[in-house]
């Protein structure tokens, strides 16, 4: 892989909570229209270092480049400016409100002066084709998010990061609880982002079948350090079984 294609690299980064060390030392990189997916138990630091990503905590020490060039990441604000979106588990929809009112939340589009009205045609309009570009299907701009599946919910809050004009995209367990069918859509939608080759993805996530079907590179996060990293089609689920097997016995002893 070429480096001048990275659009993100972490280098050996360190996150302490107090006496806690939660990551130890994680390096790992993505590039442009490459998925990355990273799996692991619970307690594993997957989460903390997807915050450390989409500038939500800052490391206790290691590096973050963006298009090569050293950052630190001070903010989720501050990573936008950067192209980087992160869609967590809990998507942050507002259930009660429409489907177009959730693609533009917190970024309502506005009209007249100098008293500002919600231009709701505008925003029906955007959001239904930023739905559309990404094959994304709901009943109507007008319905209430409430109302919908689970697997159209996180096709919305990864709809919304896609029109936030994002370039690197984080996805917090994105296939959680979610059955076959509800799976396959978002599992769908993923590699139509893949497709368009610009968009580069993190997923972090439990299911090892799952992973390895839609991401391109896996690495494995165990109390806090990288213990496998390899490429999709050269991995199989017994492999890394095998990896939280040796890590058990190894607990237990």
């Amino acid at each position: 892989m070429e480096t001048n294609t990275l659009t993100l690299e972490a280098k050996n980064l360190t996150k302490s909570f107090g006496q806690t060390q939660v990551l130890k030392g994680i390096s790992l990189n993505v590039a442009r229209g490459e998925m990355l997916g990273i799996l692991g138990d619970n307690g594993a630091g997957k989460s903390t270092l997807m915050k450390i990503l989409s500038g939500f905590q800052q490391q206790t020490s290691g590096d973050l480049l963006v298009d090569g060039k050293p950052t630190r990441l001070l903010s989720v604000d501050h990573a936008r400016s950067f192209g980087i979106e992160c869609v967590y588990q809990d998507l942050a929809l507002v259930n009660s409100l429409s489907v177009y009112h959730n693609m533009f939340l917190n970024r309502e589009i506005k009209r007249g002066w100098p008293i500002s009205l919600l231009d709701h045609r505008a925003m029906r309009e955007r959001a239904a084709a930023a739905l559309d570009e990404i094959g994304v299907s709901v009943p109507s701009m007008d319905v209430e998010v409430g109302t919908l599946s689970g697997g159209q919910k996180q096709a919305i809050a990864i709809a919304r990061a896609v029109a936030s004009n994002a370039r690197i995209l984080l996805l917090d367990e994105p296939l959680a609880a979610m059955g076959a069918r509800e799976a396959s859509l978002i599992i769908a939608l993923i590699e139509r982002l893949k497709a368009r080759g610009d968009i580069s993805m993190i997923m972090i996530a439990h299911n090892y079948v799952q992973t390895l079907d839609v991401a391109d590179r896996i690495m494995m996060v165990q109390r806090g350090i990288c213990t496998f990293a390899g490429h999709s089609a050269n991995t199989s689920v017994t492999e890394l079984l095998d990896i939280v097997r040796r890590e058990y016995r190894e607990d237990a002893a």
